[in-house]
């Protein structure tokens, strides 16, 4: 139900209310967005023991040169604050899957590495995501929507991403 004032009534002070049209897709959206987070979270938490923020963490260590990303460098690539990295990154070094390593250029940073254990786990668990992933999302669009799909979210991080000094990004908390 949209309780926004009609347009034509609107004052310039008013917010720009979403259309009826608009409200619908935004809601769509939240409501897809939150099931399959809860989805793909509940898949690696059932077949593997590991919520899927630490899945993708141990991915872009995977993906990164030397299997290895300073630990700013990580918290951006996930989108994540630099404390719940810190915490994440704890919990894997007990696993035995990641491991901290000093910054050798700069005394305060530092590296996260993802060991062969880790490596090996990834190898194990990253099928049963997919297939998940799949399910969940390419499976249910033609090739067109999916590639819509790609440059609609594509074109929303980079709306979200400002670049200025001051940014209120994740990563900068």
């Amino acid at each position: 139900m949209n309780t926004a004032p009609a347009a034509s009534s609107a004052s310039a002070e008013e917010p720009r209310w979403l259309t009826d049209e608009e409200q619908r897709v935004w809601r769509s959206y939240i409501e897809a967005a939150t099931l399959l987070e809860d989805h793909l979270d509940r898949q690696l938490q059932r077949d593997a023991g590991m919520p899927h923020v630490y899945y993708g963490l141990l991915v872009k260590l995977a993906e990164a040169p030397g299997n290895r990303l300073r630990m700013t460098e990580l918290a951006m690539s996930a989108k994540i604050t630099r404390s719940r990295l810190s915490h994440a990154v704890a919990r894997l070094e007990k696993s035995g899957w990641v491991r901290r390593e000093d910054c050798p250029s700069d005394k305060r940073g530092q590296f996260a590495v993802l060991t062969e254990e880790g490596e090996q786990w990834l190898r194990r668990h990253a099928p049963g995501h997919v297939d998940a992933v799949r399910q969940a999302v390419f499976d249910r669009l033609t090739p067109q929507q999916q590639k819509a799909l790609g440059e609609i979210m594509r074109i929303v991080a980079e709306g979200l991403q400002p670049s200025g000094a001051g940014a209120d990004l994740p990563w900068l908390r």
